[in-house]
């Protein structure tokens, strides 16, 4: 699969369409978080084309969300099973789940309801703050350069809007 720019950006969402940003990839992560770990399986749950499904395997293998382990010997078959790094992608898929139950599904409902079987509710995603455990607003969330941001690029930051608003008021979400 083509490499785009986005790849090298200082920037997480960005690094992360890269890997993402396609039809299907969240569709392989899904169905592998849901339990589907062999290839005609994938083909049968997803109705994707063989060849589309083994370059978004292979993807997800190179940059370490499943791991290739053959199953059978004559001849040899893969499972592809989820790695901690792919085991860490499902809150993004739950978040993903609550957007479009709320965004995109019609008057008839959610057409899939996540349960919790450690307590037995249906549930869905919530994003709080890992401190203090408030739901996260985008009004009361700003942008900070992190040790990650590259050197050379950080005279230049300022000029960026989401950067150049100074500190975000508690009570009005805005920069200062």
């Amino acid at each position: 699969m083509k490499r785009t720019p986005f790849d090298k950006w200082p920037c997480s969402v960005a690094r992360t369409v890269d890997l993402l940003g396609d039809w299907w990839t969240p569709l392989v992560l899904r169905e592998a978080s849901y339990g589907v770990t062999r290839f005609d399986d994938f083909v049968t749950s997803l109705r994707i084309g063989r060849n589309v499904l083994t370059q978004r395997l292979n993807r997800l293998v190179e940059e370490g969300l499943l791991d290739k382990v053959p199953y059978q010997e004559r001849p040899v078959r893969y499972e592809y099973r989820l790695t901690e790094k792919g085991e860490d992608f499902f809150p993004v898929l739950a978040a993903m789940v609550r957007w479009g139950d709320k965004w995109m599904s019609g008057d008839e409902g959610p057409p899939i309801l996540l349960r919790h079987t450690t307590c037995g509710h249906t549930t869905h995603a919530e994003v709080v703050c890992a401190e203090c455990r408030e739901p996260l607003d985008r009004r009361h969330v700003r942008p900070e350069l992190g040790p990650g941001f590259p050197q050379r690029l950080r005279e230049k930051a300022g000029e960026l809007p989401r950067f150049a608003g100074g500190a975000a008021d508690p009570a009005t979400g805005s920069g200062g």
